[in-house]
């Protein structure tokens, strides 16, 4: 297939330059997010990754024990209390005193995007584990309760969908440019944190919390995508996000 100089251009030509642009850069990010994706788990699948995955975690204990891990021994609980915010209950409590919140302000379809978002997000979790049903890991002793496959990590992944998406939808309802940029970093790093306490507390590989961030920026961004198409189809979700809503 041959593209005329400018093709691009022309297809975008229709919409604002901001929104042009930004529409070119959620498709790059999800490809890219995908290949990666891809790539990563054909490695994982192949067993390329267990030597390296398997020396971090022996990194991460003592030793002469590796039950205990290395840091003051806070550290640990501390972890446990961390990892919890990438928990299913803990998502589920957030995304519903969030969905609280736009039930009240009547903001019903950007209520239904995030719900959208959040429960296909966990099927599709549930589904990658059950394709590619990776052990969870045996070189150490876990630290922490677990009951599914190990293959992307349901918290990293989880997180990365509740807490980007939330501070995307947030930074809707501010002006400021600093103020959206604060919402969003906030978002990445609980699920950077989420991610690094899996690790720590020994229930997943390094690249099983790399496979679900991943996969969950990819979802966030698809949903992104998806949201944008919405708003330019619906008048009513464009007034959503302006805060143009009225009382029923």
């Amino acid at each position: 297939m041959r593209f005329a100089p400018g093709a691009l251009k022309e297809r975008f030509s229709h919409l604002p330059r901001g929104d042009g642009l930004g529409l070119l850069a959620l498709l790059l990010g999800l490809l890219t997010v995908l290949l990666g994706f891809i790539l990563l788990s054909d490695e994982v699948g192949e067993k390329d990754t267990q030597h390296f995955d398997e020396r971090v975690l022996l990194a991460l204990r003592r030793p002469d024990n590796p039950e205990l891990p290395v840091g003051p021994v806070w550290l640990a609980e501390a972890a446990r209390d961390v990892t919890a915010l990438g928990s299913v209950m803990v998502l589920a409590v957030v995304v519903g005193a969030v969905g609280g919140f736009l039930v009240l302000v009547r903001r019903w379809r950007t209520l239904g995007l995030v719900v959208g978002s959040t429960v296909g997000g966990a099927l599709v979790n549930s589904l990658l584990k059950g394709m590619f049903a990776r052990p969870r890991p045996s070189v150490v002793p876990h630290l922490t309760e677990v009951m599914t496959e190990s293959f992307p990590s349901g918290h990293a992944m989880l997180s990365a969908i509740v807490y980007l998406t939330l501070g995307a939808l947030l930074g809707q309802l501010v002006d400021r440019h600093w103020a959206r940029v604060y919402l969003v970093s906030v978002g990445l790093v609980l699920t950077l944190l989420v991610g690094v306490t899996r690790v720590y507390l020994g229930v997943h590989y390094p690249t099983d919390v790399l496979g679900g961030w991943m996969a969950g920026l990819g979802w966030a961004l698809l949903s992104a995508l998806v949201a944008r198409a919405a708003r330019r189809r619906s008048p009513a979700l464009r007034e959503e996000a302006r805060g143009e809503t009225h009382p029923s």
